[in-house]
C-alpha cells in the first residue's frame, strides 16, 4: 500500500495498457478500468499481478455515472491515486451531410471530452485537499488542425487540449498538476485502420516510456514523438490556402457506418 497508485481508462489496449505495463515495471499499483475487465484480468495474470498490484474497474466511459463509479469504488478499495491518466477514446471518421456521422460526433465528444472531464471529477476534490496530484489528458497531434473526415476527431482533441489549459489553472494553487499529452501516430488497434500514412510512427511501448517521462516531470504540454512536435508548429503557422491544399488529397479515417468498427479504445 505505500507504492504509489495509477489511475487509468482504457486500459484494455492500445496506450493505455502500454503506460499501465510501464508503471507497473517502476513497481506502481495500478487502477485499470475499461469496458472489457475479462481481457484486462487476463493482460494482469500474463504480467503476473496480484490483487495487491492492481485492481480492475470495469465502466463505461461515455456514461458519466459509470466512470465516477469506478472511480470512487478505487477510492474505496486502493486508495487516492497519485495519478489519473484518462486515455479511453474513440477515432472515427464523419461526413456532417450523414445524418448518422452526427451520432458518431454525439458518440465521440462523449468519451473524448465529457468522459474526460468525468473521470477526473470524482478525485479531484482529495487532491486538492491532499496538496497534490497528477491529472493527464490524452489529446493528440490532430488537435492542431481541423483535417477533412475528421472532424469529430479533431474537434474533440482540441477540446481536451483547451479543457486541460483550462483545468490546469483552475488547479495551479492546489497542488494538483494537469498534463496534457499529444501523441503523433501510434500503432494500436486504431491507428491499423487507417489507409493513408502514418509518418514517425511510434509503438505504443515507447510512447509509453515517453509519456511516463513527461508525466513525472509534471511537463503541462508534450507532443510525442517530439518529430509531431515540429510538424505540428509548421501546420500551426501554415497559411490556410497552403494549408488546404495539402490536406486536399490526404486519405480519410473510416467512418462506422463504411465498415469503420465502432472506434473504441485508446487513442
Amino acid at each position: 500500500m505505500t507504492a504509489p497508485l495509477i489511475f487509468i481508462t482504457g486500459a484494455s489496449s492500445g496506450i493505455g495498457q502500454a503506460l499501465a505495463a510501464r508503471y507497473a515495471r517502476a513497481g506502481w499499483r495500478l487502477a485499470l478500468v475499461a469496458r472489457r475487465t475479462a481481457e484486462l484480468q487476463a493482460w494482469a495474470q500474463a504480467q503476473g499481478l496480484g490483487a495487491e498490484r492492481v485492481g480492475i474497474y470495469g465502466a463505461d466511459v461515455a456514461q458519466p455515472d459509470s466512470i465516477i463509479a469506478a472511480a470512487q469504488q478505487c477510492l474505496a478499495a486502493q486508495g487516492l491515486p497519485h495519478v489519473v491518466v484518462a486515455s479511453a477514446g474513440i477515432s472515427l471518421g464523419m461526413e456532417s451531410a450523414e445524418r448518422a456521422d452526427l451520432d458518431v460526433m454525439r458518440d465521440t465528444f462523449a468519451i473524448n471530452n465529457l468522459g474526460l472531464a468525468a473521470t477526473f471529477h470524482p478525485f479531484l476534490p482529495a487532491m486538492r485537499q491532499r496538496g497534490s496530484g497528477t491529472l493527464v489528458g490524452i489529446a493528440s497531434v490532430a488537435a492542431i488542425r481541423g483535417l477533412p473526415g475528421h472532424g469529430a476527431y479533431c474537434a474533440s482533441k482540441a477540446g481536451v487540449v483547451a479543457y486541460c489549459e483550462s483545468l490546469r489553472g483552475e488547479c495551479r494553487s492546489d497542488g494538483v498538476r494537469v498534463v496534457t499529452l499529444l501523441p503523433g501516430y501510434i500503432a494500436t488497434p486504431l491507428t491499423a485502420r487507417n489507409p493513408y500514412s502514418m509518418p514517425f510512427l511510434m509503438r505504443a511501448e515507447d510512447f509509453a516510456e515517453r509519456a511516463g517521462r513527461a508525466i513525472d516531470a509534471g511537463r503541462s504540454y508534450a507532443v510525442i514523438p517530439w518529430q509531431m512536435g515540429l510538424v505540428a508548429k509548421f501546420m500551426r503557422i501554415l497559411p490556410n490556402a497552403w494549408f488546404d491544399r495539402l490536406a486536399a488529397g490526404r486519405g480519410r479515417k473510416p467512418r462506422r457506418s463504411s465498415g469503420g468498427g465502432n472506434g473504441s479504445g485508446p487513442t
